[in-house]
């Protein structure tokens, strides 16, 4: 057993251990860099002697380049831990936009990084949590010793409160020691490391880094995140499709948070879920629920968004949970973000410029202005539409076609993004949502558009007094829906339910291509 003086929070990493960390991703970061600016250089001076490689040659190469950069990536990754893990989620849940080598190769720092030993996260729940005059068995009947999960920041155990505290199952996160200096000096680095190649990356990281810097100086506080967690599921209410946890009164700290236990699996697990269970990923029912979980996840981004302006700012796979009633939850409210009432109506703004644009030329222009009005900022020499090609490209995934000619894709020569002189800082995070649901509408092979699908709740924002009058009809609306969604498929054959799902995703199919 680890006794309770063992657990030491340290200070901030020194000088010294900071440079050595920084040191030890730089010597795998810069050579995988390097390696590509080779083969691009290679390449060119085999088309200036007139000896072309194929197409597939070509891929054939930066396939290879891929897999040994991923390999390299993921292995300091996995020894440096810390800040990385989540520049590796990043990069992982944007599957549209980074070679496939690399987001398979740090798929795995979802879950389970590094789990703690259970003695350790019991003396530190003794130690943070725990009344002078309580034992563990006072408070928790029963302990998981398996965790649930193991994040960079925390690891989170299944329990059963005793009848002292209410009973129940909960979840019972507990912050790893030391981690908040490791954390806040990887942040510094990378920021370092981003700043000269701003003109050179694809999108400005050091804005980015520099944002997630900021809002990871909450995440350590548990008490602030237990605030932030209420804040956002009482603002949402009973009818926003996604289930967030309940926080137990009394059991609340700044390194150890006890809340509601959540049954089912993380988004980044399901498709192995789906496979146990005999269902085909790529079938008719994985697609009706890849809708739902889309529309559950919009829906709530898009409230929080819009209409407080206050937000889960860290969404990823790991953080998303599909419950075991098919229901949709969402966890690990550390990192929220609150942006500007002026910014919230401008982006309010944005949605239904975008949802209701036509090819009329003055449409385009209202859109780029609106886009420059949030704090975007464009390259001198860049097209007219650039600024609404950037809107369209951030808030509408279905289109097939950017303005201006750009390109979808954020690593084309010719992607929008390349034309962005800087982003608001205010609106990073934003940008991160949205680009989390445009990720998984890409992964599971759904046209998606935000500005669709946030333009009612924009509406309603930019006319409170109309929200007001049609309050009333909306209860009835949700009402029905919710009746519409009882459990009758758990009893009904497979071969129903797959006849049912395609059905139901033909009608959806039919309601999009009236609307266009």
């Amino acid at each position: 057993m680890i006794a309770e003086e063992e657990v030491y929070f340290p200070p901030a990493l020194t000088t010294t251990q900071r440079l050595k960390r920084s040191a030890t991703f730089l010597s795998t970061a810069i050579p995988i860099l390097l390696s590509y600016f080779s083969l691009d250089a290679k390449i060119k001076l085999q088309q200036r002697q007139g000896k072309c490689f194929t197409d597939e040659e070509c891929e054939l190469l930066y396939d290879s380049l891929h897999e040994e950069g991923a390999l390299k990536l993921a292995d300091a990754i996995t020894s440096l831990k810390g800040f990385y893990v989540k520049a590796a989620q990043i990069i992982s849940s944007r599957k549209d936009m980074f070679p496939s080598q690399y987001t398979e190769a740090l798929d795995e720092f979802f879950d389970d990084v590094d789990p703690m030993p259970t003695e350790l996260v019991r003396a530190v729940v003794s130690k943070e949590l725990l009344n002078a005059d309580e034992s563990f068995s006072d408070v928790f009947s029963q302990f998981d010793e398996v965790p649930l999960g193991s994040a960079s920041v925390a690891q989170v155990h299944r329990a059963v409160l005793t009848d002292k505290y209410g009973g129940g199952e909960v979840a019972v996160k507990v912050q790893r020691p030391s981690i908040e200096s490791k954390l806040l000096g990887d942040a510094a680095n990378l920021i370092a490391i981003t700043k000269p190649l701003r003109d050179t990356l694809p999108l400005d990281y050091y804005t980015v880094f520099c944002e997630l810097e900021k809002q990871l100086k909450d995440e350590f506080d548990f008490v602030s995140e237990a605030s932030a967690m209420e804040r956002i599921r009482n603002s949402l209410g009973a009818d926003a499709n996604i289930v967030i946890p309940r926080v137990v009164k009394g059991l609340v700290c700044k390194r150890v948070l006890v809340m509601e236990y959540l049954k089912g699996v993380p988004l980044s697990r399901i498709e192995e879920k789906m496979k146990e269970r005999g269902m085909d990923p790529n079938g008719p029912e994985a697609k009706l629920f890849a809708r739902k979980l889309l529309k559950s996840l919009t829906n709530a981004f898009g409230r929080s968004i819009l209409e407080t302006g206050f937000f889960h700012a860290d969404p990823h796979p790991g953080n998303i949970f599909v419950l075991d009633d098919g229901s949709v939850g969402l966890i690990d409210f550390g990192q929220v973000k609150q942006i500007s009432g002026r910014n919230r109506e401008t982006l309010a703004k944005v949605m239904v410029a975008l949802d209701s644009r036509t090819d009329n030329p003055q449409d385009l222009d209202k859109i780029g202005k609106l886009a420059l009005e949030l704090g975007v900022t464009i390259k001198k020499g860049a097209k007219k539409e650039a600024a609404a090609a950037v809107a369209c490209w951030l808030f509408d995934g279905s289109v097939q076609e950017l303005p201006g000619g750009y390109d979808m894709g954020e690593l084309s020569p010719n992607s929008p993004a390349k034309e962005l002189d800087s982003f608001p800082q205010d609106l990073v995070l934003v940008g991160r949502s949205t680009i989390l649901i445009k990720g998984l509408s890409n992964r599971l092979e759904v046209p998606w558009s935000l500005a669709k699908e946030w333009a009612p709740i924009a509406k309603r924002v930019l006319s409170p007094e109309q929200n007001q009058e049609r309050t009333r009809f909306r209860d009835v609306g949700r009402t029905l829906r919710k009746w519409s969604k009882g459990r009758f498929t758990i009893s009904l054959p497979s071969p129903i339910i797959t006849l049912l799902a395609r059905l139901l995703l033909r009608v959806q199919k039919l309601k999009v291509w009236f609307k266009k």
